[in-house]
């Protein structure tokens, strides 16, 4: 069964956030966060979150991999949202406040296939850093 847009959006998510072999508690709680709040999942069935994710886990466990999810996502993401998925991928691995080598690879990866202009997925990342930097108080 094909993906809506939406599960797509979760199966990228989920992708980024197993990017290191660790998916965290933070990281799955942002990822929920995320789907209940964001208005490009509005009407989404939020039930369907857990589903959605074990069947993306097992698609990269499986003998096809990471890959396999990558493509079966982005084949079911209007362009219109490809901007989208690359920053909730970008939201989610940066919640550990802390990028490895293998995050950084993987946004490289989504960005491609995604085709996104380098300017944008600059202005996403950097709009990312902003918003989760720590703060002085003083």
């Amino acid at each position: 069964m094909p993906l809506s847009a939406q599960d797509a959006l979760v199966y990228l998510m989920i992708v980024a956030a197993s990017a290191d072999d660790e998916m965290s508690r933070l990281e799955l709680a942002r990822i929920e966060w995320l789907a209940a709040h964001l208005p490009v999942f509005a009407g989404y069935d939020l039930s369907r979150l857990g589903k959605v994710a074990n069947s993306c886990v097992d698609l990269i466990n499986g003998g096809d991999g990471l890959e396999a999810a990558l493509d079966l996502a982005i084949a079911a993401l209007p362009k219109r949202l490809h901007d989208t998925a690359y920053a909730l991928a970008v939201d989610v691995t940066a919640m550990d406040l802390k990028l490895e080598q293998e995050e950084l690879r993987l946004l490289e990866m989504i960005r491609d296939r995604l085709d996104l202009d380098r300017l944008v997925t600059a202005a996403i990342e950097a709009g990312t850093r902003a918003r989760l930097r720590g703060a002085s108080v003083q």
